[in-house]
């Protein structure tokens, strides 16, 4: 029998400052982005050794994010996630990636928790 293993590694409601946004007075105060990582990964060799080497390094994965999110100004979310996704994807080769910005309070012109972008790279 084979027995095919995968693991996800994640990162939660990271938060930093930025700002982006398609409207002056967005990127004029700024606001918190909150950032969700997941990367998908064979960590097989990284469970089985206790090695960090071999697996994901949390502190890492928040730094990449946090120059990302608190660098030049982005229009929109989906670019800042699609760029996070990238560099990770390149950083780690995960099988997959999966990165969500949300944005609170965006200018909708009534009440919403936040918007979301959500972008998904499969390594093929």
């Amino acid at each position: 029998m084979t027995v095919l293993e995968s693991g996800r590694v994640s990162l939660k409601s990271m938060r930093f400052y930025g700002y982006h946004g398609c409207l002056p007075e967005e990127r004029a105060r700024g606001q918190e982005y909150y950032v969700d990582v997941d990367l998908y990964i064979y960590i097989k060799a990284a469970a089985e050794g206790d090695d960090l080497e071999k697996t994901v390094d949390y502190s890492k994965v928040f730094k990449l994010t946090k120059e990302i999110v608190e660098g030049p100004a982005r229009n929109l979310i989906e670019t800042i996630a699609r760029e996070i996704a990238s560099k990770l994807m390149d950083a780690y080769r995960p099988d997959r990636v999966v990165v969500r910005v949300r944005k609170p309070s965006p200018p909708v012109g009534g009440e919403v928790d936040h918007a979301e972008a959500e972008v998904s790279l499969l390594l093929s």
